[in-house]
């Protein structure tokens, strides 16, 4: 069973339109473990209305930065009654830190055994991440 805890959004202000950009951090626990964590990025009154994310997999029980974290980058839209969901290329991700472990491109994301878990866990951001479907349903 996956739990997420919702940190309080974060806003800037967005280089290219100056609108209001959210910046969301959430900690994902699967029967009380650390599992994973993702960060959330959209802007309020963009042309495009999806959220860029990414999502970091792996030891997240300790302090230490074990090797074996691995990141997905994703962008998630609303369109016609579904979500959808769309796994990107790691160059293309505005996180770029250590922590967070190697943050994959398109096509080793797309084949990595971790990638159910991936889409399960953005299954819950858009049942459960109220931010994020406040913003893609409006």
């Amino acid at each position: 069973m996956i739990e997420i805890e919702f940190e309080e959004p974060v806003n800037d202000i967005c280089d290219c339109c100056g609108n209001t950009m959210v910046r969301l951090t959430r900690f994902v626990y699967e029967d009380d473990y650390a599992f994973a964590i993702y960060y959330i990025r959209f802007t309020k009154d963009h042309d495009d209305k999806d959220v860029l994310g990414l999502i970091s997999l792996g030891e997240w029980g300790t302090n230490e930065i074990p090797e074996s974290r691995t990141s997905f980058l994703f962008r998630l839209w609303f369109d016609k009654g579904n979500y959808g969901v769309s796994i990107l290329d790691g160059e293309e991700s505005p996180w770029n830190t250590r922590i967070l472990g190697k943050i994959l491109q398109r096509e080793e994301a797309i084949n990595h055994p971790w990638i159910k878990d991936v889409f399960h866990i953005t299954d819950h951001i858009v049942k459960d991440d109220q931010e994020v479907i406040r913003y893609l349903n409006n």
